[in-house]
């Protein structure tokens, strides 16, 4: 018979250890489920409660629950956040000494802890799987599950491995979770999790704060300058292609002004670990990055992600632009790409070793990608529909709502383009082609004779950026393709010989020139407050924060979120029992921090 005092019970336990009197979305049927000990998928968006799923049925079941974690970054995070709500958790990796190691686990065999944190490749060892056998199991939770999918863009092999989890303890709950899952990785994920009977629990993918913008590489630097005008101070990532790309564009951020860090694999481990020590704890920092930073990143505050390539699919884009506004203010997602990110991007697929089916594959991902940013309708619609969800009407938040694209018949045009390919021997780049349209004298169009081709010259109308353009789209409407043999060649497609024949209109849309230094329109607004005294109480916490932060080496957001400052900035309670219904404001937080609160409140007052 089912317990009815048990809502009652997991709702004891989020307002006295989380302080929030609710739980948001299926927060509350997943946790029900796995505290019932039943297996669970969870897919719910960045910044949507995941880690609250696991968390709390820890400390519902008896025993301690084993975290599956692919980062030492992710788990430290989650270990300081944890402990500052006055739970009892820990991590084991390589970063601990061999001593501190040992403590954890003396701590695991006496019962000491709700939760531990673990890398795959330390859980799947003989010694701690053993380790295991003495102690008792309230779940196990494997955070970013996706990483269990060759499909996808953090591919982790030991997750393929974590099916013992099920075979060595039958009776022990699982909860795989994941923010970045489409279909084929879904049904990847419950088939090597042996997850068959797990409930599923899909939450939308919209992350409504979240302005998405994409527009073409021209001047590239000057461009990303240009947007992050509009985001002087503000934390955010810039993510590059190459290490040489990161090291350069932080160094030109840094000339202009603006307190920016580079990381990438090719640095010295401590200095990267340093830079993210800081970008975590300090504010206002911009972090210059490969994709190798950021997966499990909790920052809150990050206000904007920008991409100065293309990315591989729309599950890395959505992973990596999912990193800004984890606390449900306005952020922005900028893309800057080229024809060349494009063709690169073919021609490594075509290059690569993989099966032809994996080929395929990331074919498909990356036409789905192209379709997105050469899109004249709702971005945020062919976003969604990617991972199999609709959304009813434009969002009103992305490029394309806020400033309509203009398109135009380009059947002419794209006639002589497939054209020039096909009689120039379909195995030259776009700028060769652009140079024989345009009716170029250069060596190469000379050495070829291809100013006696029919083309040559036909296309002397529109300038190279015009044509760059009708390549670049052509591309994305599966009309061209790479020739995948190392020299970025252009070939035609079946699809092509409808356009040449006439049977097929063409419509491009026209790419956006923004003035230097103009801002898009965007519905972009901070939160304010309600008053200039509110105002003052909320820079008063902010100082508190920082200090108390500072005092205990973690980052300010895990003493406090903003959220949570500026409710008690509005709210302005005058005791312990009146800041103890804010929401953020736990039993452990009010203990440790609730008469510095009010003090501050009250030194604002006195201002």
């Amino acid at each position: 018979m089912p317990d009815s005092s048990q809502p009652q019970r997991l709702l004891d336990l989020l307002q006295h250890t989380w302080g929030y009197s609710a739980f948001r979305g299926e927060q509350q049927a997943v946790i029900e489920a796995l505290v019932a000990g039943r297996d669970c998928l969870v897919l719910m968006p960045t910044g949507g409660g995941k880690s609250l799923c696991y968390q709390l049925p820890a400390l519902a079941r008896p025993g301690c629950a084993i975290v599956v974690s692919p980062l030492i970054a992710l788990m430290q995070d989650q270990v300081e956040a944890l402990q500052q709500l006055g739970v009892r958790a820990a991590f084991l990796n390589s970063s601990l000494s061999a001593e501190a190691a040992r403590e954890v686990t003396r701590h695991l065999r006496k019962g000491e802890l709700d939760l531990l944190y673990v890398a795959p490749e330390r859980l799947l060892s003989q010694t701690f799987l053993e380790q295991l056998d003495e102690v008792r199991i309230a779940l196990f939770a494997i955070d970013e599950a996706h990483c269990v999918s060759q499909w996808g863009h953090d591919f982790r092999p030991e997750y393929r491995q974590l099916d013992v989890l099920h075979r060595r303890w039958p009776e022990v709950p699982r909860i795989a979770l994941t923010a970045t899952a489409d279909l084929p990785t879904r049904t990847e994920i419950i088939e090597r999790l042996n997850l068959e009977s797990a409930e599923v629990f899909l939450s939308s993918f919209d992350r409504p704060n979240i302005c998405y913008r994409a527009e073409v590489k021209r001047t590239g630097l000057n461009q990303l300058f240009d947007f992050l005008a509009g985001h002087r101070d503000e934390a955010g990532i810039v993510y590059c292609l190459s290490r040489r790309e990161v090291d350069r564009t932080a160094d030109e951020l840094c000339a202009r002004g603006i307190r920016a860090l580079p990381y990438h694999a090719g640095m010295d481990s401590q200095l990267r670990a340093e830079h993210q020590r800081r970008f975590l704890r300090e504010e206002g920092l911009v972090m210059v990055a490969t994709i190798a930073f950021g997966m499990g990143i909790d920052k809150p505050d990050v206000r904007f992600v920008a991409h100065m390539n293309l990315p591989k699919s729309i599950e890395g884009y959505y992973q990596e632009t999912g990193r800004a506004g984890r606390d449900g203010e306005p952020a922005e997602a900028w893309l800057c790409y080229s024809l060349a990110d494009v063709v690169n991007l073919s021609r490594m697929i075509d290059e690569s070793e993989a099966s032809e089916a994996r080929k395929w594959a990331e074919r498909r991902r990356l036409d789905a990608l192209l379709g997105l940013v050469e899109t004249t309708q709702c971005r945020r619609q062919l976003l969604l529909a990617s991972f199999g969800e609709s959304y009813p009407q434009p969002c009103g938040n992305c490029d394309n709502c806020l400033e309509p694209p203009e398109t135009w018949d380009a059947t002419r045009e794209a006639q002589q383009a497939l054209s020039c390919v096909y009689r120039s021997g379909q195995r030259f780049g776009s700028a060769h082609l652009i140079d024989i349209l345009r009716g170029g004298n250069t060596a190469k169009i000379r050495d070829f004779g291809h100013d006696r081709l029919s083309t040559y010259g036909i296309g002397a109308q529109h300038d190279a950026n015009t044509w760059r353009s009708v390549f670049r789209q052509l591309l994305a409407a599966g009309l061209l393709q790479s020739t995948g043999d190392g020299i970025a060649g252009l070939r035609l497609t079946q699809a092509s010989r409808q356009v040449l024949r006439g049977e097929q209109s063409v419509y491009l849309r026209r790419d956006r020139l923004r003035s230097r230094g103009k801002q898009p329109a965007t519905e972009r607004t901070a939160p304010q407050l309600s008053s200039p005294a509110a105002e003052r109480r909320f820079v008063q916490l902010r100082a508190l924060r920082q200090r108390l932060a500072n005092e205990q080496s973690v980052p300010a957001y895990i003493i406090f979120h903003d959220t949570t400052l500026r409710a008690i900035a509005e709210q302005q309670p005058l005791s312990l029992e009146q800041l103890a219904t804010v929401a953020g404001v736990g039993d452990r937080k009010l203990e440790r921090y609730g008469r510095q609160v009010i003090e501050a409140l009250q030194a604002a007052h006195e201002v």
